[in-house]
């Protein structure tokens, strides 16, 4: 029964209408935690993947997400968007723990983006609360960022 909830729920998610964001990709830095690399693709007029490569904890921790996207209703060039994913991390010293390691998790993401007409460029504000279930397993805090992107 819980599994066939959660199906549900993403279904009904993920196939929620709305208008598109006016790119295809876009390509820039985030900054905030984890800090790094971002890209998104739509691939379709309301589903967009993203990967994140960043640096955290002296090391270097890869995201990938599965994000909805849907006008926020009041500027046609903000969207809100959510989504899950996954991420997998490596560091040489984490100085919360004392050791070295790996890190296997899962991710959320909600956050507001905004695209400009002008020039090809959008901002994104996101959180990105996280959870390890393998390596330093436990909740991996909630984590957020401001992103420059080019676009596509």
């Amino acid at each position: 029964m819980k599994k066939a909830s959660v199906i549900l729920l993403f279904a009904v998610a993920f196939s929620i209408t709305a208008s598109a964001q006016n790119y295809k990709t876009s390509l820039g830095l985030r900054a905030g935690v984890p800090y790094g690399l971002t890209i998104k693709h739509f691939m379709s007029r309301s589903v967009a993947v993203e990967g994140i490569l960043a640096s955290r904890w002296q090391g270097f921790v890869a995201t990938a997400l599965l994000e909805k996207d849907a006008p926020t209703g009041s500027y046609p060039n903000l969207h809100w968007f959510w989504g899950v994913g996954a991420h997998i991390g490596f560091w040489d010293s984490n100085p919360y723990v004392n050791t070295t390691g790996s890190v296997v998790g899962l991710d959320g993401i909600l956050g507001l983006e905004y695209t400009f007409d002008e020039i090809p460029l959008n901002l994104s504000l996101d959180l990105l609360p996280s959870v390890n279930i393998f390596g330093s397993t436990g909740w991996g805090g909630i984590n957020g960022a401001l992103s420059i992107r080019y676009v596509f």
